[in-house]
């Protein structure tokens, strides 16, 4: 890139073309992601501004992100955000990256909300924190907890609750599952949400590269059936929902029909809801508001 003069349009093609012939799926829109995160652009304004001169600084910050994707890095790690509803999240390596399926996970939990002044929800394997942050930034009586193994993932999940402003109603824990809340929280809680490792043990390989080489294993694997976490958390969710409680659990949509069936043991008014892209996707069920005999 160096002893020429370089605008916006021309980084482009020349990234996007570059990027092509290192297989990446889309050249285009990486092209343009790296570039945003270089310039201080949008996407929009690289294309208003498609005649500007990158500055040196820009092209190096640009040259560095575009190495790492050509390395196989994904994008999201690169520019080190993902658009989530109407967030942008913050992900670094380390912390499992966003999917747009888990959008829908939100709009099941505020479905059951919406008309609870404050309701508490629990937010287990949170990850960057982008369903407890949609929550609390959508819901503005909602308190969350939220917790996570992962101590980077902790970390990411408190930043993005600080930037969206809502640190004050979600409290991010650090230790595995229900472990690390605290006691008086049993038998009150409102929604339990979850979107836990789910890959079948068997299907990692089969996962793509930069999934596979880059995303925390301990964020996939889910076991010989993908349901080891799912089970337990099911086992114990009841002890922490009030009566009338829900909960609501992302899983691979292979697994769905035999999570639901699990939770029909102990759970009323199951239901599979479908991503977008039409594939079921989320379990859900209700605690009874008496037990059973």
């Amino acid at each position: 890139m160096a002893g020429r003069v370089w605008t916006v349009k021309d980084a482009l093609e020349w990234t996007a073309e570059f990027l092509g012939r290192k297989d990446d799926g889309h050249p285009r829109r990486s092209a343009e992601w790296l570039l945003s995160a270089a310039t201080g652009l949008s996407r929009v304004e690289l294309y208003t501004h498609h005649d500007r001169p990158l500055t040196a600084d820009e092209r190096e910050r640009y040259r560095t992100l575009v190495t790492k994707r050509a390395e196989g890095m994904p994008l999201q790690y690169v520019t080190g955000e993902m658009p989530f509803r109407h967030l942008v999240v913050h992900v670094t390596p380390g912390v499992f990256i966003p999917r747009p399926e888990t959008e829908v996970l939100v709009d099941v939990v505020l479905e059951t909300i919406t008309d609870v002044p404050e309701p508490v929800v629990v937010d287990l394997c949170t990850g960057s924190g982008c369903v407890a942050v949609s929550l609390a930034s959508e819901h503005p009586g909602v308190r969350v907890w939220a917790s996570d193994v992962n101590d980077r993932a902790v970390e990411a999940a408190r930043r993005n609750a600080l930037h969206a402003g809502v640190d004050n109603r979600v409290q991010v824990v650090h230790g595995d599952l229900f472990d690390p809340l605290p006691a008086k929280l049993a038998g009150t809680v409102g929604f339990i949400v979850s979107n836990p490792p789910y890959v079948p043990s068997a299907d990692l390989p089969d996962l793509p590269a930069e999934v596979l080489g880059f995303e925390p294993c301990e964020a996939l694997d889910g076991g010989p059936d993908g349901l080891d976490v799912f089970r337990r958390i099911v086992d114990q969710a009841h002890g922490w929902l009030a009566p009338g409680g829900a909960l609501a659990v992302e899983l691979d949509t292979g697994r769905v029909a035999d999570a639901a069936s699990l939770l029909e043991e102990s759970y009323e008014c199951v239901v599979v809801r479908k991503d977008l892209t039409g594939r079921d996707r989320i379990v859900y069920g209700r605690k009874g508001r008496a037990m059973k005999p």
